[in-house]
C-alpha cells in the first residue's frame, strides 16, 4: 500500500480560486491487509493461553511477525498448518511490528526434509531470524531459500547447499565481502596464492601474523562461481563462512550451527 501525498491546505487552495482538495484520512492500521502472500514459518512461540507469535519469511514483505490467535486450540485450522518448511499462502492485517494473522493455507509442491536435512533447515531459519531485519523484502533470497530446501529434500550434499545459501544471505543483506579481487593490489585474486578475508573490506594477501582463516585464491574463485566440487574448497569455505557469519552476528552464537558441527562437521 503506497503512502499518500501530503494533503493540500483547503483554505489555501480556496483562496487561490481552485476547489478545496478533500483530506483523505489514513485507514486504521487494523484495516491494512495483505492477502495470499507466499511465506514460510521460521519460528513460533506461545502467546497467552491459546495463541502463537509466528515469525514468517514472506516473498514480498520480508521477515514479519504475526499473532496467530487461537492457533493452539485443538480444533483451530491453523494448528496443523503453521509448520516449518511448508510453503504457505498467508493473509494478515495491521501495520505495526506485530500483525494479526487472518488466514494460512498449505500450498504444497515440495518434498519434506528429513533427518539431518531437517536440522540443516533449522539452521537456515536461525540465520534468517538473526541476520534479516524485519520488513526488509528479499525476493531473490526467498527464491534461494526455496531452492535450498529442495536441494536438501532431494539429498544434495548439505555442505554445498549451506555454503551457497550463506553466501547468498550475506550478498542480499549487503555485507558480503568481495572474494574475487584483492583489496591491496586491486587485481583478481591469484588461485595459487593464500588470502584472508576482511569482513568489512574483502580479500587480501595472507601475512604470517594473520589470525583470520587463511584460504587459497582458488577457494575464493570457486566460491564466487558456486563451484564446491573440490574437497579443499569445501573445507576452506566452511571455515571462512563460519568466521564471516560470526563477525556479522556480533558474536551471537548459532545454536543449530553448533549441533551441526557436532553431528556432521558442517
Amino acid at each position: 500500500m503506497t503512502s499518500l501525498d501530503t494533503p493540500l491546505d483547503p483554505d489555501k487552495t480556496a483562496a487561490e480560486g481552485s476547489a478545496p482538495v478533500p483530506r483523505r484520512s489514513r485507514a486504521p492500521l487494523s484495516q491494512v491487509r495483505v492477502n495470499g502472500q507466499p511465506a514460510f514459518v521460521l519460528h513460533s512461540y506461545p502467546y497467552k493461553e491459546t495463541s502463537l507469535i509466528v515469525d514468517l519469511f514472506t516473498r514480498d514483505h520480508g521477515r514479519i511477525a504475526v499473532v496467530a490467535k487461537g492457533a493452539k486450540r485443538p480444533l483451530s485450522k491453523l494448528r496443523g498448518v503453521l509448520q516449518t518448511f511448508q510453503p504457505l499462502s498467508v493473509s494478515w492485517s495491521g501495520k505495526s511490528e506485530l500483525r494479526t494473522l487472518i488466514d494460512a493455507e498449505w500450498v504444497g509442491g515440495m518434498l519434506p526434509i528429513e533427518r539431518t536435512a531437517l536440522l540443516c533447515g533449522f539452521y537456515l531459519n536461525e540465520l534468517l531470524v538473526k541476520l534479516l531485519a524485519r520488513d526488509d523484502p528479499h525476493r531473490a533470497l526467498f527464491d534461494h531459500y526455496i531452492s535450498t530446501l529442495n536441494e536438501l529434500a532431494h539429498g544434495e550434499p548439505a555442505q554445498i547447499a549451506l555454503r551457497k545459501f550463506e553466501r547468498a544471505l550475506l550478498k542480499e543483506t549487503g555485507v558480503a565481502a568481495d572474494l574475487k579481487r584483492s583489496t591491496t593490489t586491486r587485481e583478481t585474486v591469484d588461485a595459487a596464492l593464500d588470502y584472508v578475508v576482511d569482513p568489512e573490506r574483502g580479500a587480501r594477501e595472507a601475512r604470517v601474523s594473520d589470525v583470520w582463516p587463511v584460504v587459497s585464491g582458488k577457494t575464493l574463485l570457486d566460491m564466487e562461481r558456486e563451484d564446491y566440487a573440490d574437497p579443499a574448497t569445501q573445507a576452506q569455505s566452511k571455515q571462512l563462512m563460519r568466521f564471516l557469519l560470526a563477525h556479522h552476528l556480533g558474536g551471537v552464537p548459532l545454536n543449530t550451527r553448533q549441533i551441526l558441527i557436532d553431528l556432521m562437521q558442517l
